[in-house]
């Protein structure tokens, strides 16, 4: 526990480093990156050119040095994050590189204003805020289904969409590769909205990339299957997703950690049906939603479903016909699509037809997260009753 000395020092000095605290992040990645460039295998290059790794950074720091007399009650926020760290392999001894640079950018940014009783004081928290999450993510590997990156063949690649490629996985349990990293696929326990991680080592770039895919379903009679969205809008250019949409092709190897995240159907509510399960996805997003719709008419078809979907036009509609059939599944159904190009817009009116009290789950880019997010809030929703997964840094919003 962190003395009232360092919690009285972090806590006066939480302003000064919120109004600095992008700069201080950006000072710090590059800092670290310039020291440690094989940490660059680790890191989302996309987030760090767009400054969702820098804002997502400085608001989990800057939430627990506000939490630091109790650190619990981020423990949501935390374990989505050791989520996130545990599928990538971030290990105990990243945290002590990150507590260097990142002491030093608040050193480097704010000049004299730092101190030795500041930096002391930080210190401090960071290795208490450290240790949260290094004990947190030693039960996510004790838990996790398989330890590391292990070898699956992709034995089917399909259209989804447009854009949206649809993977299925086996993993390869033959004598190239070792017996403890042999998965069988019958034992699995896969939750409706997990993701797997796929490192790859594409030629467009001198260091190796990860990228979390969401499940689009939790049934491995087949193999694991996940989707991945083109990522080649306003001028970016999605290095994993162009990758394995262009070069990987069925029979080629590919290397997965084992399934990670929190954002699930609250279990409690799939088996009764007087709480309406409302599900809002667009684009990509579809697919853990996906998951928690065959989910919900599988264990119980009788629970209200209300679906919601947005993309640009029919052509970008992913998953279109295993929707429909899951919803047919069901007793009780409502269906509303919105496309861009026809200029139907999913927004603050339309939710404000939603029922409530309901179960809402919502998934897609960050700005409609963010759009979705805030026009549930300001309806009144509860912030118990909105779930949700970005496809970015969670913090960032």
């Amino acid at each position: 526990m962190a003395s009232p000395k360092t919690i009285e020092i972090v806590t006066a000095t939480v302003p000064v480093l919120e109004e600095h605290g992008t700069a201080i992040t950006t000072v710090f990645y590059q800092n670290m990156f310039n020291e440690h460039p094989e940490l660059l295998d680790i890191f989302n290059e996309t987030n760090q050119k767009l400054g969702r790794q820098q804002t997502a950074l400085a608001t989990t720091v800057l939430a627990a040095a506000k939490h630091l007399e109790n650190l619990e009650a981020l423990l949501p926020q935390v374990t989505q994050i050791s989520h996130k760290h545990r599928a990538l392999q971030i290990l105990p001894e990243h945290y002590p590189i990150v507590g260097k640079h990142l002491l030093g950018a608040i050193k480097e940014v704010l000049g004299e204003a730092a101190n030795d009783d500041i930096i002391d004081a930080w210190t401090q928290a960071y290795d208490e805020i450290a240790d949260v999450f290094i004990q947190l993510e030693a039960d996510m590997y004790e838990q996790a289904m398989w330890e590391g990156f292990v070898p699956f063949e992709v034995v089917a690649k399909t259209a989804a969409a447009q854009d949206i490629a649809a993977f299925t996985v086996v993993p390869i349990n033959d004598e190239s590769v070792d017996k403890s990293q042999h998965i069988d696929l019958e034992q699995l326990n896969l939750t409706a909205g997990q993701y797997i991680t796929v490192k790859t080592d594409p030629e467009d770039s001198d260091h190796l990339a990860l990228r979390h895919y969401s499940l689009y379903s939790t049934n491995t009679d087949k193999g694991i299957q996940f989707a991945v969205r083109r990522d080649n809008r306003n001028g970016h250019y999605g290095l994993v997703s162009n990758y394995l949409h262009d070069e990987v092709k069925v029979g080629d190897t590919i290397l997965l950690s084992a399934p990670a995240g929190d954002f699930a159907l609250n279990e409690d509510l799939v088996t009764q049906n007087e709480m309406p399960l409302v599900l809002i996805s667009a684009g990509v997003g579809v697919t853990p939603i996906l998951s928690m719709l065959e989910k919900q008419v599988t264990l119980n078809p009788q629970r209200p479903i209300i679906w919601i979907y947005a993309c640009q036009n029919e052509q970008h509609h992913a998953f279109k016909s295993q929707v429909n059939e899951l919803l047919e599944s069901a007793a009780t159904v409502e269906k509303h699509i919105f496309y861009f190009e026809d200029h139907q817009i999913l927004d603050e009116t339309y939710l404000a037809t939603l029922p409530k009290p309901a179960d809402i789950y919502v998934c897609g880019s960050m700005p409609f997260m963010e759009s979705m997010i805030d026009g549930l809030i300001d309806l009144e929703h509860g912030a118990d009753s909105v779930h949700y997964e970005p496809f970015g840094p969670k913090m960032s919003l």
